[in-house]
């Protein structure tokens, strides 16, 4: 009689898990689904509004079409890599978040105004048509902020260990450019050019440089050969690096003339004054698949001056605990996209300390999270512009 391995008796005992996992999961995604679109259906086709029968079917039509497109061309787009698909459901998911957030809004306005005496259908219909009309008017801006070439946006931080010889020092930060399924090849070079008129001593890039493969975005990225720094060009890995080929996009960003700070320093001298530039790895990398990746800040430090003052680069704001263990006086991080498309920064305030600007931690060190550069997945930002960020770095003494 054949006996059960241990491996055939481990898939039996998990088997029970995986189902269950699988059915939390397709339960969640379709009460999202749900909650998306169904609540705009109700406001803008139901609700109190007596539209025309055939209007409403017409409106349940279109909303549950895309309502099944959506998943489908997420699913096909990021799971199995078809650009044109996730063009579609980064675009769709993009407007119905916007549609949502609008119609919940509308319908608590709609309660508001019933309660205070307007009368049903007119406050219903008029509700739905400004809530289509502000959501249009809303995606069409949101698409020009995010395809433009980011404003550039100067901070002066003072920093008290910095040398005298370095008071004055340009950092320039993109973050977060997020090459993919658009080709943004043009833009690319576009923000080179920006980037090369703000005379920079130091250009950083602090991840979640691309969404895909170096063979598929290298067409995209390659201006970035083109970025000019008089002292240092620095690049840091960030959480999209790890979905895919980040060891490979380190080395890339060597090969196109780009600093890779894989837990590592360098100094940047100006006189007789020195000033530490780290990197560390994005804080999801150790738990990735890839070989010798993790955050580690007191690896990134080995070697150096503890006198000398630092400057960290760390994709996600969070990452500040770290620096503030070990003294850093100055972190720089993207990730937050400010939120994108409001109102999620306030979702994303519940995992980061700080969705942009500068901020201060512990005794020393300050934080600046930028906006970021470019978008992830939809091609909106709302109320959340993109940003070139200019630090000039002020001694105290200077």
């Amino acid at each position: 009689m054949a006996r059960t391995g241990p491996t055939e008796v481990d898939d039996v005992a998990s088997a029970p898990r995986r189902l269950s996992r699988r059915i939390l999961v397709t339960s969640t995604v379709v009460l999202v689904v749900v909650l998306l679109f169904g609540v705009p259906l109700w406001t803008v086709f139901f609700a109190g509004s007596e539209w025309p029968t055939a209007l409403q079917i017409a409106g349940c039509v279109l909303v549950g079409g895309a309502a099944f497109a959506l998943p489908a061309a997420m699913a096909a787009g990021h799971a199995r890599g078809s650009d044109r698909a996730a063009r579609i459901g980064d675009t769709l998911l993009g407007a119905v978040w916007v549609l949502f957030v609008w119609s919940a809004l509308g319908a608590l306005l709609g309660l508001i105004l019933g309660l205070v005496g307007f009368d049903d259908p007119l406050r219903s219909r008029t509700i739905a048509v400004a809530v289509v009309i502000v959501v249009a008017g809303l995606l069409v801006w949101g698409h020009y902020e995010a395809m433009r070439v980011p404003r550039v946006l100067e901070r002066e931080v003072r920093i008290p260990r910095l040398g005298t010889g370095l008071d004055g020092l340009r950092v320039v930060l993109i973050t977060d450019t997020h090459y993919g399924p658009i080709d943004r090849a043009a833009w690319s070079a576009k923000v080179v050019e920006k980037v090369n008129e703000l005379d920079a001593d130091i250009a950083c890039h602090i991840g979640d440089l691309a969404d895909g493969s170096v063979a598929r975005r290298r067409h995209q990225v390659e201006p970035l050969r083109d970025v000019r720094a008089r002292h240092a060009k620095v690049y840091v890995t960030g959480n999209h690096e790890y979905f895919g080929e980040a060891q490979a996009w380190l080395e890339h960003m060597e090969s196109i003339g780009w600093t890779a700070l894989h837990n590592k320093h360098i100094e940047v001298r100006r006189g007789t004054d020195e000033l530490v530039i780290a990197g560390v790895d994005d804080r999801t990398a150790a738990g990735s698949s890839t070989e010798g990746h993790g955050a580690d800040l007191d690896r990134a430090l080995n070697g150096a001056d503890p006198e000398l003052p630092v400057f960290l680069l760390a994709h996600q704001p969070k990452q500040i605990d770290e620096a503030v263990r070990r003294g850093v006086d100055l972190q720089v991080s993207g990730h937050t996209h400010g939120g994108q498309i409001w109102p999620f920064e306030y979702l994303v305030r519940l995992d980061q300390p700080t969705v942009h600007g500068l901020s201060t931690h512990g005794d020393r060190t300050q934080l600046y999270t930028s906006r970021g550069t470019g978008y992830w997945g939809p091609p909106f930002r709302v109320f959340a512009p993109s940003e070139i960020t200019v630090l000039t770095l002020r001694s105290t003494a200077g």
